[in-house]
C-alpha cells in the first residue's frame, strides 16, 4: 500500500507483487512491482515501476484495500520474465482457487499489443490443462520435470481416487492408460512406522482397484535421477 501511495494516482501493484496478493505462489522478487498509468513513472528505491499505457480500468482490482492488477493481467505481466513451469503452476493455482477466467484472459491477450510474454501465455493456455500439475513441494516438482523427459506427462498430480466402500487415497502422480500411480516419499513424511504401515495398506487397496503403485524415494530422485527415469520409462511402456 505504501508503495502504491508513493507513486502517482492510479498506480497498482502488478507482476510478482500482484501475484502475491492473488495467492499464486510465484517466487517473489526483492523489490515491489507497480504499474502506473501512462508511460513508465519515476523509479524509486525498492520499487520497480512498469509502463501502464496498455492498462485498462478493467485490468485493476482491489485486494486488502490495495489496488492491484487482475488475475488475467497479472498472468500476462509475469510472463515477461517467468519460466514456462512457473506460469503453469500459476495457472494451476488459479484453477485451484476457482478464479481462472478464460474470457478475461482472452480480452487481456487481445489488447496485449505485441508485449513480451504473450507467446508464452498463449502456449500455456493452449497446451496445458489447468489444474493438472498442481505440485505441493520441490520434490514433486523435481519428479515432474523428470517425467517430462522420460515419456508422456502424467494425467494428473495429487488426484483423489475414491474407494468403493468410502474414503479414498490421493495419488501423487497418475497415468490412466497405463493404470500407473507413482508415489514420492520424502525424507520425513513416510519415515515413522505408522505412516509406513498406512502407506502399504493404501497401496494394497489401490492395487485391488487395478492400479500399479510404485514408490520413489527422496534419495533416488536426488542421487539417481537417470535410474528413476529409466524405471519410469519402462513402466510407462507397459500397458
Amino acid at each position: 500500500m505504501a508503495a502504491t501511495l508513493a507513486c502517482r494516482s492510479g498506480t497498482s501493484a502488478s507482476h510478482r507483487s500482484a501475484s502475491t496478493l492473488l495467492e499464486l505462489r510465484l517466487p517473489a522478487r526483492p523489490w515491489i512491482d507497480l504499474t502506473t498509468p501512462g508511460e513508465r513513472g519515476h523509479q524509486r528505491q525498492g520499487i520497480r515501476v512498469h509502463d501502464g499505457r496498455t492498462l485498462a480500468q478493467s485490468d485493476v482490482t482491489v485486494i486488502d484495500s490495495i489496488p492491484c492488477t487482475t488475475l488475467a493481467r497479472t498472468l500476462l505481466d509475469v510472463c515477461e520474465d517467468a519460466t514456462r513451469r512457473e506460469v503453469e503452476r500459476a495457472v494451476d493455482r488459479a484453477e485451484q482457487l476457482r478464479v481462472l477466467d478464460t474470457g478475461a484472459l482472452d480480452d487481456v491477450l487481445a489488447r496485449a499489443d505485441g508485449r513480451r510474454g504473450v507467446a508464452l501465455l498463449r502456449a500455456v493456455l493452449a497446451e496445458h490443462r489447468a489444474g493438472s500439475t498442481l505440485t505441493r513441494n520441490g520434490l514433486e516438482e523435481l519428479f515432474l520435470a523428470l517425467c517430462r523427459e522420460a515419456g508422456p506427462p502424467p494425467d494428473g498430480v495429487n488426484v483423489w481416487i475414491p474407494f468403493p466402500d468410502g474414503g479414498g487415497a490421493e495419488a501423487d502422480f497418475l497415468w490412466r492408460a497405463q493404470r500407473l500411480i507413482v508415489e514420492i516419499d520424502g525424507r520425513e513424511t513416510h519415515a515413522v512406522r505408522r505412516a509406513f504401515e498406512s502407506d502399504r495398506r493404501r497401496d494394497q487397496r489401490l492395487m485391488l482397484l487395478g492400479w500399479r503403485v510404485v514408490r520413489f524415494t527422496w534419495r533416488q530422485l536426488t542421487a539417481e535421477p537417470a535410474l528413476v527415469a529409466t524405471t519410469l520409462r519402462g513402466l510407462l511402456d507397459r500397458l
